[in-house]
């Protein structure tokens, strides 16, 4: 009786540990190509194609697409999302937040910048 859940336990261990290889291995040819996953719905290409800096440095810190950053506006309002980019033309950054909403604030507005993950950061210690 416990012969066959323990087989069928560890069938579903190595089927979750070759999805977990499997999907390393697609995150670190993404990468390699210079390729950008942002999964969340409301990042359209019109997001995309507006932001024209998709790397730069910002209060010191050299930043990119796809870093995960936490944001201290004027006014205390803290924001955490994914960066998009930055309009160079409107001194601008885009960020989609945890929420699923892109939002676009003035770099003057920004009183701190922290980032929390960087992406790709993974494949860097390999």
């Amino acid at each position: 009786m416990f012969g066959n859940t323990r087989v069928i336990l560890f069938m579903l261990f190595i089927v979750s540990v070759f999805g977990y290889i499997f999907s390393v291995m697609k995150e670190k040819i993404y990468l390699k190509n210079n390729m950008i996953v942002i999964n969340k719905k409301s990042v359209t290409q019109e997001h995309i194609d507006e932001a024209d800096m998709k790397e730069f440095i910002f209060d010191g810190h050299k930043v990119k697409s796809g870093d995960e950053i936490k944001v201290i506006l004027k006014g205390n309002r803290k924001v955490e999302g994914i960066l998009i980019g930055a309009k160079r033309k409107d001194r601008s950054m885009l960020i989609v937040t945890h929420k699923d909403e892109v939002k676009k604030f003035a770099i003057d507005n920004i009183k701190k910048f922290k980032i929390i993950s960087k992406y790709g950061k993974f494949f860097k210690t390999f």
